[in-house]
């Protein structure tokens, strides 16, 4: 059969690292966006980044979102990618607010730009209630290597492991695994923590679906909330990643887990992709 080529107008962005493409889907949104997800991620064929997200409008919300791991799998959100369409939305024109909702698989997130001179410098996103699971639950594999995780949901599921080895032969070893591992029955996002002290971590994530990335949003929220139920910190807490420092805070009054943290454009063009036709 027959292919032809389409085009697509995108932005990219990251957030401490953690890339994405962005497409304004306000107007028209692509068809198969799992298929585009998987092409256009590609960091030989494609553009190159973590995943996709489509920008759409919302009968509940300001704005709504689809986000696709590099793989083509949907997401169910993302906080670094929910702080990157607040400074688009905003910067681009869509929106003069300066608190916006945004609907996500997860429910209708907060976010507030944090402005300086007309520009959005950080967005603090309200990622709502944490769902704690098993603190202490351990996963043995085959080969006798043993894994204690603490499961946390933010809309997403999470395993945090604290260890003192943020190494590549454990984290990229044993990260893949770890998110297909038998307890996980939709697979897992895996952070791997180092506690330096009651404020402050540094963490790799292994993202369902992407592989390592530089920065996870709902990953430094889980290791927040697991790091404080397992009284290894308090409950605000600086996050070092490979990609920047995020900030997140557990309050108490309210249950809520926010996180702050910048958004960064990167590039803008043309994607071209085959397609049959």
């Amino acid at each position: 059969m027959p292919k032809t080529v389409k085009k697509v107008h995108f932005t990219k962005m990251h957030g401490a690292g953690n890339d994405y493409i962005y497409i304004n889907a306000m107007q028209e949104i692509p068809k198969d966006l799992p298929t585009l997800a998987h092409l256009i991620s590609d960091r030989h064929f494609g553009i190159g980044s973590d995943g996709l997200v489509a920008i759409m409008p919302s009968d509940i919300a300001d704005f709504r979102m689809r986000m696709f791991n590099a793989d083509g799998s949907e997401a169910e959100m993302c906080g670094n990618a929910s702080r990157c369409i607040a400074k688009y939305v905003y910067e681009k024109g869509l929106t003069d607010k300066n608190e916006i909702t945004l609907e996500t698989l997860a429910g209708i997130k907060l976010l507030r730009l944090n402005l300086n001179d007309n520009s959005v410098e950080s967005v603090t996103v309200d990622m709502g209630k944490p769902l704690a699971g098993d603190l202490k639950r351990e996963i043995v594999f085959g080969d006798g290597k043993t894994f204690e995780v603490t499961q946390i949901d933010m809309g997403n599921p999470h395993a945090v492991i604290f260890t003192g080895d943020l190494s590549d032969s454990n984290v990229l070893r044993n990260g893949p695994r770890l998110e297909v591992a038998e307890i996980f029955p939709q697979k897992s996002n895996i952070e791997f923590v180092e506690v330096l002290d009651r404020g402050h971590v540094r963490m790799r994530v292994w993202e369902r679906g992407s592989g390592e990335t530089l920065a996870c949003g709902t990953g430094a929220c889980a290791a927040t909330v697991a790091s404080v139920l397992n009284n290894f910190t308090g409950r605000s807490v600086e996050l070092q990643l490979p990609g920047g420092m995020l900030q997140v805070e557990w309050k108490e009054d309210n249950n809520h887990v926010y996180l702050t943290g910048g958004a960064e454009f990167i590039a803008e063009g043309i994607y071209y992709y085959p397609s049959e036709q």
